[in-house]
């Protein structure tokens, strides 16, 4: 019994990593979801398919490191055969992935034992895109300047917003609740797609497909709490949540590289475009801050937004020192003499 007692974690290790091999094919069957929802009820089997989660999302924040190369090769090296076992033929160009998957396992584990573990985080810089797909299948589109850290465990898949914006699209797993946190709001979703923009001193949730509770972060529990329609949006601020309303039609327009302004506060659409560009304009004219704007512009495209507003609002777009534009009132043309 002690002897099978010390076998039952290596053999759920194994499992574990063949059944997130399993998992991560493009295609997945609706019977292995079953068959692994099933596996996974037994707490040692959660465990172990949370461990090889976590070192799968290590490994990755920590594929370019040449140590864990040298390590992840050393543990390939150093695996034993196990007594009595026969060789099972591989199909031919086939992976042994789950190998794989234990084999990173035991390299990052060794690693983390001289440093300290730091949970998975992707980032993009100002102006970048990236899309995620998570060890559980969900996907993020992560928008420019933008960062998130996961916590997955075994009872809740979390993903930190730490700043910035991204489109979310969870995979359904009824047992392992999806959590966005923005720091204002808590996002809880089931198989949906959404999105969060964490802005300073403001959180702004719109819901694309499914359902979403979100919570404020505040302590006190009885904090009011808001379910999101298809086509509503909230924000979160200091104070709490506002009502849902209808989200702006725009809202995910970003994920197809486009920004769309309708009737949009010039100040808001400058606020906007210098989120996908270094050098940043800024507003020189206050008396125009609230006047609308309209219109579809590519991401990063600067030069063509000015255009549009300097001819809209007769303004001109003057170079500051720093790699940016004032757009201010054009200057008074002189009158012409007789």
């Amino acid at each position: 019994m002690t002897q099978d007692h010390r076998r039952a974690p290596a053999r759920a290790r194994d499992e574990a990593a063949r059944w997130f091999a399993r998992l991560s094919r493009v295609s997945v069957r609706t019977d292995d979801l079953k068959a692994f929802r099933a596996w996974r009820q037994a707490p040692e089997n959660a465990a172990a398919y949370a461990e090889v989660e976590a070192a799968w999302t290590q490994a990755g924040a920590l594929a370019a490191d040449p140590e864990l190369a040298a390590a992840t090769a050393a543990a390939f090296q150093r695996r034993p055969a196990v007594a009595g076992r026969r060789p099972r033929a591989r199909r031919p160009g086939a992976l042994p992935i789950a190998g794989a998957v234990l084999a990173l396992a035991v390299a990052a584990g060794g690693l983390l034992v001289l440093r300290s573990p730091q949970q998975p985080r992707f980032e993009t810089r100002v102006g970048e895109q990236r899309v995620v797909t998570l060890p559980d299948g969900s996907r993020l589109r992560l928008n420019t300047d933008s960062e998130v850290q996961l916590a997955f465990t075994a009872g809740e898949r979390r993903v930190r917003l730490r700043r910035g914006q991204a489109v979310f699209e969870a995979a359904k797993d009824p047992s392992r609740p999806f959590v966005v946190d923005a720091g204002l709001a808590e996002v809880r979703a089931l198989g949906t797609r959404f999105d969060v923009w964490r802005a300073p001193g403001s959180v702004r949730i719109a819901l694309l497909d499914g359902k979403v509770e979100v919570a404020p972060s505040a302590t006190d529990p009885a904090a009011r709490t808001a379910v999101l329609a298809p086509g509503q949006q909230l924000t979160a601020t200091a104070s709490g949540l506002s009502a849902p309303g209808p989200a702006d039609p725009a809202v995910a327009g970003w994920t197809t590289g486009r920004l769309t302004f309708r009737n949009t506060p010039l100040s808001t659409a400058v606020a906007e475009v210098n989120r996908y560009s270094s050098g940043k304009l800024t507003l020189a004219a206050p008396n125009l801050a609230h006047r609308p704007v309209s219109g579809v512009f590519d991401a990063g495209d600067t030069d063509a937004f000015v255009s549009a507003v300097t001819s809209l609002y007769d303004l001109e777009a003057e170079r500051a020192a720093n790699g940016g534009r004032r757009l201010r009132p054009a200057s008074a043309h002189p009158s012409t003499l007789p």
